[in-house]
């Protein structure tokens, strides 16, 4: 029963970081690595995407490693594996075990009853709250625990970001729901 109350709730994407390996050459690996795009006037790094599953990465010459598009834990896993794998085809010596580790996860729910945000803003501390409807239809709430920042749109979809795991999420719609139960 207690599930049943998340279902709207879905991951849109899983950010993850962290070093594969000492040092990378940018050039050697997007030489070698078909898809792997290096443009250093555009941008420090080299982009490799993977269609399955589909993430898309960002490779430092530092040895960082930046992955984001994965739904879901195992998504992002394979992802770090077949790269991980390509790299060490192209010649890099990587870590035996990534330290790469999720930063940020991305969900939306959907609270399925208006909200009324000028109520919202009013009603509630303004410290933690952002709104102005000439710039952006939703309300910017920041939530300090968990730390999660919530953008409410009065159709009652919802975008929560800043967890580091579901857990953490559904913490944040706990309170949200709570915060705007005693507003109506």
């Amino acid at each position: 029963m207690e599930e049943k109350k998340y279902d709207s709730l879905k991951i849109e994407n899983i950010v993850a970081s962290g070093a594969i390996a000492d040092s990378i050459d940018l050039v050697e690996v997007s030489s070698k690595i078909p898809g792997c795009e290096l443009n250093t006037k555009r941008f420090p790094g080299a982009v490799f995407r993977i269609e399955k599953p589909k993430i898309a990465s960002l490779i430092f010459s530092s040895g960082k490693i930046v992955l984001t598009g994965g739904r879901n834990n195992q998504a992002l896993v394979d992802g770090l594996d077949i790269i991980v794998a390509k790299l060490k085809e192209a010649g890099v010596d990587t870590y035996d075990v990534p330290r790469v580790a999720v930063t940020n996860v991305v969900c939306s729910y959907n609270l399925e009853k208006y909200i009324n945000l000028n109520r919202v803003v009013i009603t509630l501390n303004l410290e933690n709250i952002e709104y102005e409807p000439e710039q952006f239809p939703g309300l910017v709430y920041r939530i300090h625990d968990p730390k999660i920042v919530a953008l409410l749109f009065s159709s009652g979809k919802i975008i929560l970001t800043g967890g580091t795991n579901l857990t953490d999420i559904k913490r944040g719609v706990d309170f949200l729901e709570q915060k705007l139960e005693s507003i109506t």
